[in-house]
């Protein structure tokens, strides 16, 4: 019996690291690889802690918390997001002065602020005319007469540095289930762009260009269309080989055709109506800046929920990555920004890479983005990876997720509803952490975008946020009455 056993073929069974799998696949072994790891990362306080928080026939988690949850799950999934119109920032973003600079990710003072955030904060005071020179400019943002805050405290989203001044239309977007509202800038297309930290003359030029011959078109023909059904048309794009993140180009051209009649019917100049369709064609991620908002205002409405471990927010402003929960409110966990793993753009390498950036993140904790990356395979050529890990990523993301989408369905898993709502507390317990794909910007401002990749949140951000979500549930001790 050992004789055959010895003789037979063996298959190597690898559990934890997914790379000893790759090295024997490589070498011509044949291995089956399980996806473990030790619940709560290791750590016993925060075992205890899940342990503590489970239902009494350990199926789920406790009433409070799976009431809640079913609650905010039922709003996510009832979302009705659509863009009801362009407004100056200044006129329409709640708290905003034109004194104010919105930024990506978690609060994060001048001082402490990474290049491409400077870059795009210098341009923006430049656009507002608030300084002469990238010098005066950065003077003026260290005197303290400038006030900076997250997007996120605001009721909006950024992408990449997020920096949104007072002057600067944005993409207003209603949830009409429930009547709260998101914000947006336009977005500018790849490159040297405000966004990834540049503020060169063409960087201004085109900003203003935007804000003076773009947005007003834009709002004429939305007066003449009607609101923009943003989920539909998600949920279209998704099947037409987006994911909502990275690879827009189907969201863009939905856009496009909503759009187009109307454009062509405006009383306007024709090399304005021309150059708006040029600049549109040329930018396959405009979609983006439509994408974030719909799952903010989305995930708003799910938000400051008692006792829902819902992660509300994934946000990085380049020094740190926060998140937010439901059940939390306004608190921020965070964890240094992690660095990103993906294709550069010829000349450039991880050695000029700034850590992750942006709030763009709101469209995996909304439910798709790199939770979509099985509806997108074409994604993989930008960011990395393959197709089979495309496929195998969204079907790992159901491991943390409380639902799956009743709208945006995936036609390669037959199509299912994208996993969607991150649960704080299933995170921790499988050690699955959000998969995220995002640009890369120059960590030295001016410089603009030198690649795509995918990235690995920080799971000290998860632990916080579910040693915060327990303190509120539970009792401590020497808290309990006698």
């Amino acid at each position: 019996m050992t004789r055959d056993f010895l003789q037979s073929q063996l298959r190597v069974v690898n559990l934890g690291l997914a790379s000893f799998a790759d090295s024997l696949r490589a070498a011509g072994a044949p291995v089956v690889h399980v996806d473990w790891r030790p619940p709560a990362g290791g750590d016993p306080e925060l075992a205890r802690i899940l342990d503590d928080l489970r239902s009494e026939d350990g199926s789920g988690w406790r009433e409070p918390i799976a009431s809640a949850n079913a609650e905010v799950v039922a709003k996510l999934l009832a979302a009705e997001p659509h863009v009801v119109g362009i407004g100056r920032a200044g006129d329409v973003v709640p708290g905003m002065t034109d004194r104010t600079i919105l930024h990506a990710g978690p609060p994060i003072v001048w001082d402490a602020m990474c290049g491409p955030m400077r870059g795009a904060v210098i341009g923006g005071l430049l656009y507002e005319e608030l300084a002469a020179s990238p010098e005066e400019a950065a003077e003026l943002a260290a005197s303290g007469e400038i006030r900076f805050s997250p997007c996120h405290h605001h009721q909006a989203v950024g992408p990449m540095a997020g920096v949104v001044t007072a002057s600067m239309p944005v993409w207003i977007v209603e949830n009409a289930a429930f009547g709260n509202r998101a914000f947006c800038t336009l977005n500018e297309g790849l490159g040297k762009v405000l966004r990834y930290g540049a503020y060169s003359e063409e960087v201004l030029v085109r900003l203003v260009w935007m804000r003076d011959v773009l947005a007003p078109l834009l709002v004429k023909a939305l007066r003449k269309h009607g609101p923009l059904d943003l989920r539909s048309l998600l949920a279209q794009a998704l099947q037409m080989g987006d994911e909502g993140h990275n690879r827009n180009r189907a969201g863009t051209s939905l856009v496009i055709r909503e759009l187009a009649p109307h454009l062509v019917r405006l009383t306007a100049r024709r090399d304005d109506v021309a150059r708006v369709f040029e600049f549109l064609n040329a930018n396959d991620h405009f979609f983006l800046n439509l994408s974030m908002p719909a799952a903010k205002c989305a995930l708003d409405a799910a938000a400051d929920v008692p006792g829902s471990s819902l992660v509300t927010v994934m946000a990085r402003n380049g020094v740190e990555f926060g998140i937010r929960l439901s059940g939390t409110g306004d608190r921020w966990f965070t964890a240094p920004a992690p660095r990103v793993d993906g294709l550069y753009l010829p000349g450039y390498s991880a050695a000029d890479a700034a850590p992750d950036i942006g709030d763009s993140a709101i469209t995996e904790t909304g439910g798709y983005g790199g939770f979509a990356m099985a509806a997108a395979p074409a994604i993989v050529q930008f960011v990395g990876g393959s197709p089979e890990k495309a496929l195998e990523t969204t079907r790992r993301m159901r491991k943390i997720t409380l639902a799956e989408s009743n709208a945006y369905r995936i036609p390669a898993l037959g199509f299912r509803g994208t996993p969607t709502g991150i649960d704080v507390l299933r995170v921790v317990e499988t050690g699955v952490l959000p998969a995220i794909n995002t640009g890369i910007a120059h960590k030295e401002p001016g410089v603009g975008m030198v690649g795509a990749g995918l990235v690995i949140p920080p799971f000290d951000c998860f632990a916080q946020g579910v040693r915060a979500l327990a303190s509120s549930l539970l009792q401590q001790p020497s808290e309990r009455a006698d």
